[in-house]
């Protein structure tokens, strides 16, 4: 299996407890049910089923995107525009997407505490600073595998669809059934999933490589064996299914293709719509090239075309199948960039930014938090990174408040204690 909607193992602070308390071993598994129900309540209560990150790799500039500062020619060239939303304007570099501000709230409040591009990947992508505790933290889309993915779903619960692949994807002590599937060209989506022989080699093969796989396992009982046999068998499984051709752009509408742009990102897109279609639990799609240290204005006006198009098609084409209240899209980087100008660029800036949530029952046409005049302080509403896992957990139904033993026997909550759920989201 790929993962489970819930974990039913008590941790071993939980077991202290219970003992402390008087309950014995012998009586503890009847308190597994009432653990049990604590993850099944939260996902009775969740408001979304999948998750689409629009990943903007290397930091975009949040003064020339959704927190514009007209009144300081320094903090950037561009204007700001209305949007379909009185009140609330956007970048001029971004028109189209103006007319789906109904649908979106800007989070101008993100205040986070890693400034150089790896150690911000790992700490936006799994609620815990790299290196802290000595552990590999999962990534909240091998989370959202282990916690709510579909019992035997023939297809990963996570997809990274990126040219950039880094150890902040993956599912850190959660193990390999949690690891995410990979897909760099959306154009090819999964390579080598058609065989080259007739159907019976290959089921003759596959057996043959299962029975050797079996007697490797049975005879050397290591976790590196372990994590072989569940990648081979998530292979074959994926290699077996049908739903497999929701890889498969060629079979969308030429109209449709075009409509989300010819690029990479936006035909990345198009295949997360696909995906959470299908069943898929939680998508990536980057966008890279936002590390402007040099000839910021040219590189923002360039990657804010590409977003345009393909953002705005996606949200649009959720809406009009039915798909938009029951995913949660949220347009982000690693962090932003500074307000100001050094040498035409902008360097690394985690002390204020912005992100964006769309459609999974956010409530749009909102603007949440503030910074100062310039850009370069959370002046109202501070957004954490804690707060903002708990919650993308609590939008999809997951307990960020339990607890999950590590390797080493330490109970670890999926999101650090001082994270609340940004509430007014939902208000």
């Amino acid at each position: 299996m790929f993962g489970s909607s819930f974990d039913t193992r008590l941790s071993r602070r939980d077991a202290l407890r219970l003992t402390a308390a008087g309950v014995t071993a012998s009586s503890l598994t009847g308190w597994l049910p009432i653990l049990a129900a604590s993850e099944a309540e939260s996902a009775s209560k969740a408001r979304a089923k999948a998750c689409i990150v629009l990943w903007m790799d290397g930091g975009p500039p949040h003064t020339d995107t959704f927190d514009m500062k007209p009144d300081l020619p320094e903090c950037g060239i561009y204007k700001p525009i209305s949007t379909t939303v009185p009140g609330i304007q956007i970048s001029e570099l971004l028109p189209k997407f103006a007319g789906q501000m109904k649908h979106a709230a800007i989070v101008r409040g993100m205040s986070t505490i890693e400034n150089e591009h790896l150690r911000a990947r790992v700490h936006l992508r799994t609620g815990y600073q790299s290196g802290q505790g000595g552990l590999t933290y999962p990534s909240m889309g091998s989370i959202a595998s282990e916690a709510i993915s579909v019992p035997d779903f023939p297809i990963p619960s996570y997809v990274a669809i990126s040219d950039v692949r880094d150890r902040s994807h993956g599912p850190g002590f959660l193990g390999p059934r949690h690891q995410p599937l990979f897909v760099h060209d959306p154009l090819k989506g999964v390579q080598n999933l058609k065989a080259m022989v007739t159907a019976p080699t290959v089921e003759g093969r596959l057996g043959l490589l299962d029975e050797l796989e079996k007697g490797f396992a049975g005879e050397y009982q290591v976790p590196l064996s372990q994590a072989h046999g569940s990648v081979y068998a998530r292979a074959v499984q994926l290699m077996r299914t049908e739903k497999a051709k929701a890889f498969n752009l060629s079979l969308e509408p030429v109209k449709t293709r075009a409509a989300y742009g010819d690029s990479t990102f936006g035909q990345g897109c198009l295949l997360a719509r696909r995906l959470v279609e299908t069943g898929v639990k939680y998508v990536e799609v980057g966008l890279g090239g936002w590390d402007t240290h040099f000839e910021n204005n040219e590189a923002v006006k360039k990657l804010c075309g590409t977003l345009d198009q393909s953002m705005t098609t996606l949200i649009s084409d959720l809406q009009v199948r039915g798909l938009l209240d029951s995913t949660l899209v949220i347009w982000m980087g690693e962090f932003g960039r500074t307000p100001m100008f050094k040498n035409k660029g902008r360097d690394h800036y985690a002390k204020a930014w912005s992100t964006v949530f769309m459609g999974g029952g956010v409530k749009g046409g909102q603007v949440i938090g503030r910074t100062d005049k310039s850009g370069a302080t959370v002046a109202e509403r501070p957004v954490s990174t804690a707060a903002f896992f708990a919650t993308v957990c609590e939008t999809l139904g997951i307990d960020y408040k339990v607890e999950r033993d590590t390797p080493g026997g330490r109970p670890l909550p999926r999101v650090e204690k001082s994270g609340k759920p940004v509430s007014e989201l939902f208000a």
